[in-house]
């Protein structure tokens, strides 16, 4: 596997990865999500075909610890998955009512703690006893899989729902969720984005 390359509509940002030794790829400015953009990007980036998996970061995550990256990539890796993800176990009593806080129904495999994803939804489910599972929207693709889901045309619960992750499962697509410990910050607000800075410089 290679983790290389970035894709961005913005100049700006193309600009910011240069200069942090990285690669970015421009790409069209009117994709309908992420799925789309680094699928145009991954057909400049490597037309040879030669990437197996595609992992999707999202930019509003920039505190990820790269052991959440593996553990998406692990549950990518463990049995027939097309795609994996990660979730985490909820804790806040207020998290589990708030529909910004996407909750992911999943049966165990019953190895490595990771899940079979049965249902995405901003609802509070499943219900009764047991823990709910906060979504963390990090993907690892299958190349054949990405190829596969972004030729599907919407489908009706993700409209509904507002979450594309469920155009795979409607298609009979399989996702695997790899379970783990922590939510990283996600940044939507100024004081998020100085606490980000925070933590950040911290680490260097």
């Amino acid at each position: 596997m290679r983790f290389r390359a970035g894709r961005t509509d913005a100049e700006s940002v193309a600009d910011a990865v240069a200069k942090a030794g990285g690669e970015a790829v421009m790409t069209r400015p009117d994709h309908a999500s992420g799925s789309d953009r680094i699928h145009e990007a991954l057909q400049m980036f490597d037309p040879e075909r030669g990437i197996e998996v595609i992992v999707n970061l999202q930019g509003d995550l920039p505190t990820l610890d790269p052991k959440l990256v593996r553990a998406c990539v692990a549950a990518l890796n463990e049995g027939e998955a097309d795609i994996g993800t990660i979730a985490a176990e909820i804790v806040r009593e207020e998290e589990r009512t708030n529909p910004n806080v996407v909750k992911v129904v999943g049966s165990p495999l019953g190895r490595g703690g990771i899940l079979k994803a049965l249902y995405f939804t901003r609802a509070t489910a499943p219900y009764g006893d047991g823990p709910l599972y906060h979504h963390i929207g990090i993907y690892a693709y299958r190349r054949a899989a990405l190829d596969r889901f972004v030729a599907l045309p919407p489908s009706p619960l993700e409209s509904r729902e507002k979450l594309e992750q469920l155009r795979a499962l409607e298609a009979d697509m399989r996702i695997h969720v790899g379970l783990v410990d922590t939510v990283p910050l996600g940044v939507d607000t100024p004081a998020d984005l100085a606490r980000a800075r925070e933590l950040l410089e911290s680490r260097s």
